[in-house]
């Protein structure tokens, strides 16, 4: 993907010199995030390959979502909160199903089957409910408590942040301290040597998320103009268009993963994304709105958010509950995020929750 770069500085100059060409200065800003994130994502693999499996995961994890964060940030300090909610659906939903379905896929071809650790799967698929869960419960407390209750949502997300980081930093301990041996994988696949050296992949690092910010924020600035010019819904955008160009460095990286027979740290890097963004990002996020924002945010998502996050969740489960999978479950995948894309698609924005 690397002569997509050319469309870094030919999108900031659009923007620079035309900023009213808001389609334009869209698709050419998402175009340059992926290689951008693409070479986010190589930069962390070499600092991945000087870790075992867990902590090689979470690092790709970590710095894949990146983008998304980045991109989340700068619409949450324009007060697009319906941009930024229907972004991490996406993210949740693109990391278990587009991500992992097209690695399972891609290594099922290859190989006729490939495990992981059943336990450590588990548990990473018991806490994406636990996600599901504080998805919820602030919809369904909208509904329930009703126009007297929407005082308090802000109060209620801000409490179920908490319990969310709490929850993360559990995961942490679990993954990488008390139960790390359930995620250091089987060494099928071989160890591959780092090909850089540290300051090479710290610096790539470095430019590479720097570029993602600047690229982000205009991308961010034309994406309201760009969703009417091109009969889009701003939740499609958010969930389907942006998560892709955000997920990038993931879907890239996993695949690669699958096809080296590296199935553990693949898993570990689309689930482990799907849980950062849940339990990480969203209440960093809801935090970062009361410094940032117009307003503080909360996770009142719409019922179409909560019912996609809630199929990607239970289908994912059943897949990753005996600890293999094979290339027919990866299609399953992602014809399931298929029929959510579709959905979202024809969905109109809802006008009762998309300006609050």
């Amino acid at each position: 993907m690397n002569w997509l770069l050319l469309f870094v500085p030919i999108a900031i100059g659009l923007h620079l010199e035309r900023p009213e060409a808001h389609t334009a200065v869209f698709v050419l800003s998402c175009l340059a995030v992926i290689p951008l994130a693409g070479w986010m994502g190589r930069a962390t693999e070499e600092l991945a390959r000087r870790t075992g499996e867990g902590i090689g995961g979470l690092l790709n994890a970590t710095f894949g979502n990146a983008a998304e964060l980045i991109i989340a940030l700068m619409a949450l300090r324009k007060g697009l909160y319906p941009v930024v909610k229907a972004s991490l659906t996406g993210s949740i939903i693109g990391n278990v199903l587009l991500v992992f379905g097209a690695a399972v896929l891609a290594g099922g071809f290859k190989y006729e089957r490939q495990r992981f650790n059943v336990t450590g799967a588990r548990a990473q698929s018991t806490l994406l409910t636990l996600a599901a869960i504080a998805m919820v419960m602030p919809a369904g407390f909208h509904a329930l408590a009703g126009a007297g209750g929407f005082a308090r949502e802000a109060g209620l997300s801000l409490a179920i942040a908490v319990v969310l980081l709490a929850a993360y930093g559990a995961h942490l301990m679990f993954s990488l301290v008390t139960h790390k041996q359930l995620f250091a994988g089987d060494g099928e696949g071989g160890s591959h040597p780092p090909e850089w050296s540290l300051r090479k992949a710290l610096g790539v690092l470095a430019a590479s998320t720097a570029l993602i910010a600047w690229v982000s924020e205009i991308l961010v600035g034309s994406v309201e103009a760009a969703a009417g010019s091109l009969g889009m819904t701003r939740v499609f955008l958010g969930v389907i268009v942006v998560a892709i160009v955000g997920n990038a460095a993931e879907h890239s990286t996993a695949v690669m993963m699958a096809l080296r027979n590296r199935m553990e740290i693949a898993f570990g890097i689309a689930i482990g994304s799907s849980l950062q963004i849940a339990l990480f990002v969203a209440p960093v996020l809801v935090l970062a709105s009361r410094a940032i924002g117009p307003r503080p945010m909360d996770l009142v998502f719409t019922p179409a958010e909560v019912l996609a996050v809630f199929v990607a969740v239970l289908i994912t489960g059943q897949i990753a509950s005996d600890g293999d999978t094979n290339w027919l479950e990866g299609a399953q995948l992602l014809a399931v995020y298929l029929i959510l894309a579709m959905v979202f698609f024809f969905l109109p924005d809802a006008p009762d929750l998309a300006g609050r």
